[in-house]
């Protein structure tokens, strides 16, 4: 869809073009017969000069010469206009390439970010059908610790995000915490919402609740907690 759309709009910002160079290259065409026209007429003008430069007065000399020269004179004219004309025609098919090269970078890079954006879908789902099946063996184990022993804090955490995810933080701040489940953020509770992991390897909280850090969305780049930043700038 989108690539059909892009092409759609650069055919039409060309469709003008192949009219543009044949009323171009017609003009061009029509300054070649009229330089080679005014060549003829300085050969014949050189020609006939030659010939009678003896009968001829001062007066008719600078007369004669002064029309070979108007002559060459309108030659170079017409040789400049096809010289503009030429770059014209230079500056406008480049000018189409830059922005068809500009067009193709862009939908490059709509397309890489679709792509990644499908796959952290794709990875969020997979998740969340774990997630439903880690939660059902909890309610008839009673929450067991069994889980929590063998899966890391990040792996918790991120169950914890996205079984939540649809819970307003308050709800889940009254909810009964179990005393072996892992806290974290700046808040010291449970996983719950959407979380964000600190990219400093040393990090002792690790993860963080989008609300107690002022997210809505996930960052792009790395991202590192106050506390991390804080830290930084000590050192």
């Amino acid at each position: 869809m989108a690539t059909a759309m892009y092409l759609e709009h650069y055919l039409d910002s060309i469709e003008g073009l192949p009219f543009e160079l044949q009323r171009n290259f017609s003009l061009m065409t029509d300054l070649d017969g009229r330089i080679e026209g005014k060549k003829a007429e300085i050969d014949n003008l050189a020609a006939e000069y030659t010939a009678n430069v003896r009968d001829l007065s001062s007066e008719e000399r600078v007369d004669h010469l002064k029309r070979i020269e108007n002559a060459y004179n309108k030659c170079r004219e017409f040789s400049d206009d096809k010289v503009q004309l030429a770059m014209q025609i230079y500056e406008m098919v480049d000018k189409h390439i830059r922005r068809l090269d500009a067009e193709l970078a862009r939908f490059e890079s709509e397309l890489k970010d679709k792509l990644d954006s499908s796959g952290q879908e794709s990875s969020d789902e997979k998740k969340s059908r774990k997630d439903k099946s880690v939660r059902e063996k909890r309610r008839c184990s009673g929450r067991s610790q069994k889980t929590s022993n063998h899966e890391s804090p990040k792996q918790t955490a991120q169950k914890g995000s996205d079984a939540l995810l649809a819970m307003h933080p308050s709800d889940v701040l009254d909810m009964p915490v179990d005393p072996n489940e892992p806290t974290y953020c700046l808040c010291s509770q449970v996983s719950y919402g959407e979380m964000i992991g600190c990219d400093n390897a040393d990090c002792p909280i690790e993860w963080f609740h989008f609300a107690c850090v002022d997210l809505t969305t996930k960052p792009k780049g790395k991202w590192f907690c106050p506390r991390c930043v804080q830290e930084m700038k000590k050192k």
